[in-house]
């Protein structure tokens, strides 16, 4: 065997900086093992003039390209002479001519109240009352009300809308839970021969809406889309009585201290205060009557809560109501006949009913006059849907379709399409 050179021994044998430690691994600078700094490396100077009073820089814009160590032209900016969409900049916000000191707090469809129900009693000045009222709950049970063959053509919907109307295996929430809601108006709309009142209606799909108002000095705002309006050509008849809209003069408007009442709203200093039903002057069914709003979030986390969907249904009637009140009576603060709007709420499986009836618009303080809400909350059309059957030891366990069926559901939405 040949003996190793002198510098291999001391590389083996020696112990120095490049011999074997305690635990035999040879001892080796970080830079010899290629290990790198994780340390950034500092960024380049800026490629700017700077500014020196009393001194003229000397750049190369005469020179029309670049030249070492002259400093860089700043030009003014390229006027095209026409706005294009693409490169448009903004005015600073304390330079549009919507801008205003006072902010506004915002309402809109994105918007998840986190005191839910609570929060938009007190930020509309409204009474709770649990249930439908008694002249919308008395047109459940009557016989006939209902459709023929009612119960079969809501589960024909439904397995429409969860099964057959889409290639995919499950369906998403945002696919089968309008079709759900249309194929239901569309059912309810085939009672027009029985009530021939039905054809003054119409349905629009997202409407624009503004409402704006006072609350205890803070300045609040109801923008944006409401899914499906019913609207009609007469309005809905009041649903409480004189007496108990006087009633309410006695009721104390629950707060939630230390929470914010604002909070979860949108602060915006540039905003136009103006009342928009959404329809041009002269609209041939200009009476609100029923809102429509779907939550078809997938996710979790975009999803909102059945106390929040409440919440939001609230203030969308509540700000249909009010921008009526305020085209028909202008200012006046309590209403000789009050306006009541309606909304449903769903996700296609849970449904939300609601009846608001304005009776003031009068909201700065808490005395005085409010307004009411009922409220008839989770209602399941049916508990879950089998996209594919449940087959255990080759025995089907639970076959395709909806589970638990619920039709007291559907008499409630056909009820409140047909009060």
């Amino acid at each position: 065997m040949a003996l190793a050179s002198r510098p291999a021994q001391r590389a083996f044998l020696g112990s120095g900086q490049l011999g074997f430690g305690a635990c035999g691994i040879p001892r080796r600078e970080a830079y010899e093992w290629g290990v790198r700094s994780t340390r950034k490396p500092e960024p380049p100077p800026l490629d700017r003039v700077y500014e020196i009073p009393g001194l003229e820089p000397i750049t190369y814009a005469g020179k029309m390209h670049f030249v070492p160590g002259l400093a860089r032209p700043v030009f003014p900016p390229w006027d095209r002479g026409w706005k294009h969409p693409r490169y448009h900049r903004s005015p600073p916000i304390h330079e549009q001519p919507l801008y205003k000191e006072e902010p506004c707090y915002i309402f809109h469809q994105r918007c998840r109240l986190l005191e839910g129900v609570k929060q938009a009693l007190w930020l509309t000045k409204t009474k709770l009352i649990e249930g439908l009222p008694e002249k919308v709950s008395s047109l459940v049970d009557e016989q006939q009300n209902h459709i023929e063959n009612q119960d079969e053509r809501v589960l024909n919907i439904i397995s429409h809308a969860r099964l057959w109307h889409s290639m995919e295996d499950i369906p998403k929430r945002e696919t089968y839970c309008p079709i759900i809601v249309d194929s239901l108006l569309q059912l309810c709309k085939s009672q027009i021969l029985k009530y021939p009142s039905v054809a003054r209606r119409i349905c629009a799909k997202n409407h624009s809406l503004s409402a704006a108002w006072t609350r205890e000095s803070v300045l609040l705002q109801v923008r944006g889309t409401s899914g499906i309006r019913l609207s009609a050509k007469d309005p809905l008849p009041p649903i409480a009585s004189r007496e108990e809209v006087e009633a309410t003069r006695n009721h104390v408007l629950e707060t939630f201290y230390p929470i914010s009442p604002t909070i979860d709203l949108q602060e915006c200093h540039v905003y136009d205060l103006k009342d928009d039903t959404g329809f041009q002057e002269g609209y041939p069914y200009p009476y609100p009557h029923t809102l429509y709003l779907m939550e078809t979030a997938d996710l979790q986390p975009h999803r909102f809560h059945p106390e929040q969907l409440r919440a939001k249904m609230i203030l969308f009637a509540f700000g249909s109501a009010l921008a009526q009140a305020r085209l028909l009576y202008g200012d006046s603060k309590v209403l000789e006949q009050p306006i009541v709007v309606q909304s449903v709420g769903t996700d296609g499986r849970v449904f939300q009913f609601l009846v608001l009836q304005l009776n003031t618009t009068d909201l700065a303080s808490n005395e005085g006059i409010k307004n009411l809400v009922w409220v008839d909350s989770d209602q399941l059309l049916y508990r879950h849907f089998w996209c594919r059957p449940v087959i255990k030891k080759k025995v089907v366990v639970e076959p395709v379709g909806p589970v638990d069926f619920q039709p007291e559901t559907f008499r409630k939405f056909l009820a409140l399409y047909l009060h």
